[in-house]
């Protein structure tokens, strides 16, 4: 570690990353978690010392992978030898796509389908089901040995199982993968074929595991093949913080590393990142309230003396809420001099977030507003043409450039997989192709469909003789045309317009509007949050309901910087003779002397 990189880092840091044996890491927020695990990986990536081993960084979203190779990129290591993504992603790249045809499943060729494919699927199958049930009854999970519903309701379960059964044999008869059955799959294989572990080790020199208080079972059990196949030749750090696991009703744990040693057969020591750099102290006393686990956190913010404002409303009526988030706006641009682009609207559910953002629009036309209700096309990560739409509505700036060039080598993974011919291609040659192409449309979507026929074009490719392309191609328009009606029939201005669409990939320029758990990894000066209800923080299907409560709190909390606003609002009705929805529990019962609002 050089002189330079020791300044960036503190003690603590500095010790994770220059431990030469198997790290699980808790890291409280602000710590320098990211930081400490590009530092890690680009310290991995220099070791190397054969051209065949890589190092993989398995992080929960998507949008972490690029940060942390970004940030790599900036340190100026070479990610040649890096794989980074999502653990879905990796089980494709590594076991699924090399190794299906040893999977009787498999062996005869398979489709990717996302969730808004699932959804068609599963909801005509629960039609005239008792009890009735919903798509949204039908959530399950994997673990290395059963089927986990996520509904709670066991009257239920019955329908449930059965419409599953139904729709897993949907899915086999068409040879069709949805994210659940990429990690049943990849787990089956490398059980039956223990030569995958042994041949992944082989070319693995490191693995780190990201957000690991989200990771699943079925998860834990891949990671732990290729670690216990290497025999002590592939190391890990495993970084995280049990008090931010709020994924629990998807499987999600912190694993004891005491347990993860017997199950990979390899020493590992737990370490502690314990600074926080985000917050005032104020901020972090708040938040502290609602740890479930852990040691202190010990505040080191430049912001640690910042004079926060705290506030907690639960007399305010919904009908006044726009009102009353418009006023927050204002007061803490206005008053308190916070940039809007460091401010953060956020709610336990989508549902709750797309009519006020385009509220929020149109009573506040000064500001910009990024959030789930402007987004104007389909957002799914895993379909080829969301990610060839990356590159189509980015320019080439030195700003993009890492991005751009991670997202052309993803397009010619998938070129690969899909068996067509990239040999003429590198990621460099790509991008300058992509370049050369400019649409005339104004409308987003005719752009698109433009500029996907002169890229292909340009290939001297015919992608309609693909299948698996011709899918995910009406999968996409299908789904994004969907999307626009909705924005239209809503009065969403310019829903249509190109530069709406660009818009999506430039860097955050607005007020964010956010779940809960859609916020997690990022930071903002003041947080606002409403709908801090009982049977929404957690939601009413969470098994664990006092401590999901309390780890969504502190989610909340821990993103502010400076400032935070809590609202309860009165008269979200449960439905039927359920009466009002009231205030989370945890937050009902804290004591603490509130600002005035």
């Amino acid at each position: 570690m050089n002189s330079r990189t020791e300044d960036l880092l503190n003690r603590e840091q500095q010790d994770a990353i220059t431990e030469t044996g198997n790290v699980v890491l808790i890291a409280c927020p602000g710590s320098g978690k990211t930081r400490t695990l590009t530092h890690k990986v680009a310290a991995e990536l220099e070791k190397l010392t054969s051209p065949r081993r890589y190092v993989v960084a398995i992080t929960y979203t998507h949008r972490a992978a690029e940060e942390i190779e970004e940030r790599i990129t900036e340190l100026g290591v070479d990610t040649e030898q890096l794989w980074i993504g999502t653990i879905h992603s990796f089980c494709l790249e590594w076991i699924i796509r090399p190794y299906g045809i040893y999977h009787p499943k498999l062996q005869n060729g398979f489709q990717i389908i996302n969730s808004h494919e699932s959804e068609q699927i599963i909801t005509p199958l629960c039609s005239g089901s008792s009890p009735r049930i919903s798509f949204f009854d039908c959530g399950f999970h994997f673990t290395t040995s059963s089927r986990v519903l996520q509904v709670q309701d066991t009257r239920k379960h019955r329908a449930v199982n059965a419409v599953l059964d139904q729709y897993f044999a949907k899915l086999e008869s068409g040879r069709m993968l949805d994210f659940e059955h990429i990690l049943l799959y990849a787990l089956d294989l490398v059980k039956s074929r223990p030569a995958i572990s042994k041949l992944l080790a082989k070319v693995f020199a490191f693995i780190a595991v990201d957000e690991y208080q989200d990771t699943r079972e079925i998860q834990y059990e891949i990671i732990a093949s290729i670690l216990r196949a290497g025999g002590g030749r592939v190391r890990t750090l495993i970084v995280g913080d049990p008090n931010q696991a709020i994924f629990s009703s998807l499987g999600g744990y912190a694993v004891d590393p005491r347990d993860y040693s017997v199950q990979t057969g390899m020493t590992i020591r737990k370490m502690e990142l314990s600074k926080n750099y985000r917050s005032s102290a104020r901020i972090i006393e708040y938040f502290s309230n609602f740890k479930v686990t852990g040691s202190p956190i010990i505040p080191a913010s430049p912001h640690v003396s910042y004079l926060s404002e705290v506030t907690f409303n639960e007399e305010l009526q919904r009908s006044s809420l726009e009102n009353e988030i418009v006023r927050l706006i204002r007061h803490n641009v206005d008053d308190l001099g916070i940039d809007p682009s460091e401010i953060c609207v956020l709610a336990p559910w989508w549902a709750h977030l797309g009519s006020l953002t385009r509220s929020l629009v149109t009573a506040l036309p000064e500001f910009e507003f990024d959030g789930p209700g402007m987004m104007p096309f389909a957002r799914d990560h895993d379909n080829f043409w969301y990610k060839l739409a990356r590159i189509g509505l980015t320019e080439a700036s030195p700003r993009m450039f890492v991005s751009r060039l991670r997202w052309a080598r993803e397009i010619l993974s998938e070129l690969n997989a899909a068996s067509i011919s990239t040999e003429d291609l590198d990621p460099r040659s790509l991008l300058r192709l992509s370049n050369g192409i400019h649409p005339s449309a104004l409308d987003g979507l005719d752009y698109l469909r433009e500029y996907f026929d002169q890229f292909f074009e340009r290939l001297r490719i015919d992608f309609s003789t693909v299948s698996t392309l011709v899918g995910q191609h009406e999968a996409f328009f299908r789904e994004s045309q969907t999307r626009i009606d909705r924005l239209l029939r809503e009065d969403t201005p310019f829903a249509t317009d190109i530069e709406v669409f660009r818009k999506v990939f430039r860097p955050r320029s607005g007020i964010t509007v956010s779940t809960i758990h859609g916020v997690k990894g990022a930071e903002f000066d003041t947080v606002i949050a409403f709908a801090l209800m009982d049977g929404m923080v957690p939601h009413f299907s969470d098994a664990d309901q006092l401590d999901g409560a309390k780890r969504l709190l502190y989610v909340v909390g821990s993103r502010a910087r400076k400032n935070l606003h809590l609202i309860a609002e009165r008269g979200r009705n449960r439905g039927g003779s359920f009466g009002e929805y009231d205030t989370s529990i945890p937050l009902r019962n804290l004591s603490y002397r509130y600002d005035v609002y």
